[in-house]
């Protein structure tokens, strides 16, 4: 599981993800879909296929009752095969809540912010880049990066610069 649980991930993130012409038009910076999504649900897979009787003994109380599918098919009974495709149904079903609750959280959550603000910037200040949000380059080495002093979004520039009233003093701007 734990095999599966690395390498299935990466291989959607570096390999899926850049020839998949659909996976390109989603706007996923963190690679949340492949880093939370695909674990999650293949977690929840190999977790149906994998179980044991004894551990699941542990969790639920009842002898034999629950099993994997690879357990159920290995056992060879009916009744066993019937336990571990219900697993399996339990586990799919699972996913499916979680899927299903999380873009309707996640929706709700983003009308509700955009209300007040928006959510994406503007096709002109995506061109621009960092310097249209922040009033600064993204990735400046060693103070190379120019800042811009009146940046469309930004208030929180807090570079300290001469106070135009004089005597001393500094002025956060």
């Amino acid at each position: 599981m734990g095999l599966c649980s690395g390498s299935i991930p990466w291989f959607t993130m570096m390999v899926v993800h850049k020839r998949s012409k659909l996976l390109q038009q989603v706007d996923d910076t963190m690679a949340v879909l492949h880093t939370h999504a695909i674990a999650g649900s293949l977690g929840g897979i190999l977790t149906g296929l994998f179980s044991e009787p004894h551990l699941c003994y542990l969790f639920y109380g009842y002898p034999a009752k629950y099993m994997g599918l690879f357990a159920g098919l290995h056992h060879g009974h009916k009744q066993s095969i019937r336990y571990g495709v219900r697993q399996m149904g339990v586990q799919l079903l699972g996913i499916l809540f979680v899927i299903v609750l999380n873009v309707v959280m996640t929706s709700l959550v983003c009308l509700f912010i955009q209300l007040f603000v928006p959510l994406r910037m503007s096709d002109e200040d995506m061109e621009i880049g960092d310097e249209a949000a922040h009033g600064e380059e993204a990735y400046a080495i060693w103070g190379q990066g120019e800042r811009l002093e009146n940046s469309r979004y930004s208030n929180y520039n807090d570079i300290e610069v001469p106070s135009k009233a004089g005597g001393g003093s500094v002025e956060l701007t």
